[in-house]
């Protein structure tokens, strides 16, 4: 076929398929009642993106990236990115999360920062992030090295302790809810619940957490240990290097960056914790400071859930979530930065 019928061939059905696509739009939001609609817009995609693929063109590799390309970004735009700057926008006004009536500027912002709850929320999550991030990387590490050795039935270990991981965590919250309230205060007579006590409670969650994370971590510690060559290994045990110096000289040096990836991963989980926190505890108990009642164990991503939904003050709620957006942008990139060096340094 000729350059020039080919593309009036591929050019024209390009065309059609645009226009039938256009056509069945409009027959679609302009209330139309055509039960041939639907087949209309996919004979026109097809026709199309077909007529564009085929189409002999100097740049038609890239026309087709582009085409194949395209619905992701705009899957992800539409998804992700619109809403984010809408939410941008919404935190400065008086958004009652059907419409915006009135441009506030940054009164949502003051307004936020002056809320106890809020900073409250914003330190105890810190402190329930560090030390989550600790508990599970040293858990999970620890477990990998377990389940790495030439311990027997080391497969089916790594399979009870990647269990807990599949759970859903609202299930798993409402079943360790009532071990604590109810199995552990039977088999400790007299004593009381975990749950009950601010300080206990936020222990709770952190048992909780690291039981069911430290199993999809440990995966990957062990996905890294598996890819030091079983050279080395050889050679330090011919070098007579034992157990502890074999780990901290070459195991965890050459694992460097398994250890920033585990690191990300478990501190984004952790600061963003709710599914947990809503089912465990849902905030509570009580906590007295200075003249300000609070909730104990209310994480941000709570509190944001807690000022939107529940007091339905939806503009302040966006404020939240985007001022959490930041902050967990910032810690996470300085966590990577940070990691990075270090793995040089290893």
């Amino acid at each position: 076929m000729k350059s020039g019928t080919r593309k009036a061939l591929f050019g024209g059905m390009a065309a059609i398929g645009i226009i039938l696509t256009v056509i069945s739009l409009v027959m679609v939001f302009g209330g139309g009642k055509n039960e041939f609609r639907g087949v209309i817009f996919i004979v026109g995609i097809c026709m199309a993106i077909l007529g564009i693929l085929k189409f002999p063109n100097v740049y038609h590799t890239k026309i087709v990236n582009i085409v194949f390309i395209f619905p992701m970004l705009f899957t992800f735009f539409v998804t992700v990115m619109l809403p984010f700057m809408l939410g941008i926008y919404y935190s400065f006004t008086d958004w009652n999360g059907v419409e915006a009536k009135n441009f506030i500027g940054i009164a949502n912002y003051i307004t936020m920062f002056r809320q106890m709850d809020f900073v409250y929320s914003f330190v105890i999550t810190s402190i329930f992030t560090i030390l989550n991030m600790i508990l599970v990387n040293v858990v999970a590490f620890l477990l990998a090295l377990l389940c790495t050795s030439k311990i027997k039935g080391r497969d089916f270990f790594r399979a009870a302790y990647f269990l807990p991981n599949l759970i859903g965590g609202l299930v798993l919250g409402y079943v360790w809810q009532f071990i604590f309230n109810k199995v552990l205060t039977m088999v400790l007579a007299g004593s009381k619940s975990m749950l009950t006590d601010p300080n206990l409670a936020l222990a709770a969650i952190l048992i909780v957490s690291t039981w069911q994370y430290a199993g999809y971590i440990m995966m990957i510690y062990i996905t890294g240990l598996q890819t030091i060559p079983k050279s080395v290994m050889e050679a330090s045990g011919v070098d007579g290097a034992d157990g502890v110096t074999t780990l901290f000289k070459i195991k965890i040096p050459m694992i460097a960056n398994t250890f920033t990836v585990c690191t990300f991963l478990t501190l984004v989980s952790s600061f963003k914790q709710f599914d947990l926190n809503i089912s465990i505890t849902n905030g509570a108990p009580a906590r007295v400071l200075g003249a300000k009642i609070v909730q104990a164990t209310e994480f941000l991503a709570l509190n944001i859930y807690t000022t939107a939904i529940r007091k339905n003050n939806y503009a302040l709620g966006q404020t939240k979530a985007v001022i959490f957006f930041i902050i967990l942008a910032i810690v996470s990139l300085t966590q990577v930065v940070i990691s990075k060096k270090k793995e040089v340094e290893l």
